[in-house]
């Protein structure tokens, strides 16, 4: 896979008082994802190639990859495909790119979210609604010890998007 043909769909960048050792083991362990990833558990192989999979709270595999890029702790990038039937070939693969980068007492985290085909901003709009939610818990997590229930409604503009579509939705 060409990931240089990939474009971004979504960039969002936070500052968190961290190191980048820190922020990287919050991106890449289930034991820190689950709390502020809506209990959701992130499973990684530390090596380009190895496997990427977001592990639901029941524990069925909800996104999956591969690790393209893995430089602990400056950068990781992984395909991130939810594992909706159809999902993929009506959307194409999706990258997500993780930039790790010291800011005097902070951490400057940039992740940008990457497609290999344009989409239209209602299917856009579940990232950049979702995205933000998620660093920001674990910006708290990682400078308070806690990360907050943060309530968000379903996406609703991606959802009927995607029906348009012909996706089949869960549930």
């Amino acid at each position: 896979m060409d990931i240089s043909k990939f474009t971004p769909h979504t960039v969002y960048t936070i500052y968190i008082a961290a190191t980048p050792e820190q922020v990287w083991q919050a991106l890449t362990t289930a034991e820190f994802s689950r709390k502020y990833f809506s209990g959701f558990a992130v499973e990684l192989q530390e090596k380009v190639g190895g496997r990427f999979v977001v592990r639901a709270p029941d524990g069925s595999e909800h996104i999956t990859g591969e690790v393209m890029v893995c430089e602990p702790p400056k950068r990781l990038s992984v395909t991130f495909n939810v594992t909706w039937p159809g999902l993929v070939e009506a959307l194409g693969e999706t990258l997500v790119t993780y930039e790790i980068e010291p800011a005097g007492d902070a951490v400057r985290l940039t992740m940008t979210e990457a497609g290999d085909r344009e989409l239209d901003d209602d299917i856009n709009s579940g990232g950049r609604t979702g995205w933000p939610a998620i660093l920001s818990g674990l910006k708290s997590l990682l400078e308070t010890g806690k990360a907050p229930a943060i309530k968000m409604e379903p996406p609703a503009k991606m959802l009927a998007a995607l029906k348009r579509m012909g996706v089949k939705l869960p549930g």
